[in-house]
């Protein structure tokens, strides 16, 4: 349905490779966000030193409490770290392990049929299916650590392809995860979108699929492109804005803003509250990035592009 695109091998045997390249990406991530929030701690302590110096104790209590709020979140992130780390070692023992019983299997195939080998040859498939099994299982596991994408909806940008009174239908497809929004041209570049905001949660083996339709009529509906985009780049502390080539020219581009937060929901609110206070003290250049996804074609190893200001 989605062409163009090169998927990735099915999700029903591990995928060491893959999975390297994830827990890298993760790793990567986790560490920016501690590197963001010393950061935060050091400006925090800075303005203490400067409070106590010109007198002005009044603001020591809130920023106290602030540097306590965010050490906390850093104790946290880094237990957070230490579980991925450990869930890798794991999982790069249990690939060893089946590396290790695979070549045992060919050993003993090859031997000659006494009772003996095939004995042994029963016992080799047995363990080979039981890190198969554990590899699986430890992929899921770091799965579930990898927290969420909050997606937001900014609108396509087409030049001269978009008019006043176009409608358009977005397919986002992330492993079994759809968002499906509508939206509608109006004048002066505005744009009206039935959904604005969507969370995913990243998976190990999948690549995020994006159909664009325009809806012509009834019976007439025109698909604009398709394209599948990697994820690993978008494990970074601050939020990102995508702008997608949807088709292959690059006229039509979907504007996506993301923002990855590695705890579950019931730290939302925590969350949000410390992003609002680091956006508002870090949000330079230096800190907001914005990306231009390539489709992932054959023989092409640039996914993504950043361009920096």
């Amino acid at each position: 349905m989605f062409t163009g695109s090169t998927k990735l091998p099915p999700t029903k045997t591990p995928q060491p490779e893959r999975l390297d390249e994830v827990y890298a990406a993760l790793r990567r991530g986790l560490q920016s966000y501690l590197q963001v929030h010393q950061l935060e701690l050091d400006s925090l302590g800075q303005q203490i030193r400067e409070n106590k110096r010109n007198g002005r104790l009044g603001s020591l209590y809130e920023l106290d409490k602030q540097v306590k709020a965010i050490e906390r979140f850093m104790r946290r992130l880094e237990f957070h770290l230490s579980k991925v780390e450990e869930l890798y070692e794991g999982y790069c023992i249990q690939r060893r392990l089946r590396d290790g019983a695979s070549k045992m299997v060919a050993a003993f195939n090859s031997a000659t049929g006494s009772r003996e080998a095939r004995e042994s040859l029963s016992e080799a498939n047995k363990g080979y299916r039981e890190c198969t099994e554990h590899m699986c299982s430890l992929e899921s596991e770091l799965e579930s650590q990898m927290g969420e994408f909050h997606v937001k909806m900014k609108g396509l940008a087409g030049f001269a392809r978009l008019c006043a009174g176009d409608q358009y239908e977005v397919l986002m497809r992330y492993g079994r995860q759809r968002w499906r929004l509508r939206g509608r041209m109006e004048v002066s570049n505005k744009q009206i979108w039935d959904s604005e905001e969507y969370i995913f949660l990243p998976l190990v083996t999948e690549l995020l699929s994006i159909k664009v339709t325009e809806l012509k009529s009834l019976a007439n509906h025109v698909v604009v492109g398709s394209v599948s985009c990697e994820m690993l780049d978008l494990f970074c502390p601050l939020p990102q804005t995508l702008a997608v080539d949807i088709n292959d020219l690059g006229t039509v581009k979907l504007n996506l803003e993301v923002t990855w937060r590695y705890l579950n929901l019931q730290h939302t609110h925590f969350l949000q509250a410390l992003y609002l206070f680091i956006v508002l003290q870090f949000n330079t250049f230096a800190f907001r990035s914005v990306f231009l996804f390539q489709p992932v074609r054959q023989g092409r190893s640039d996914i993504m592009h950043q361009y920096s200001f």
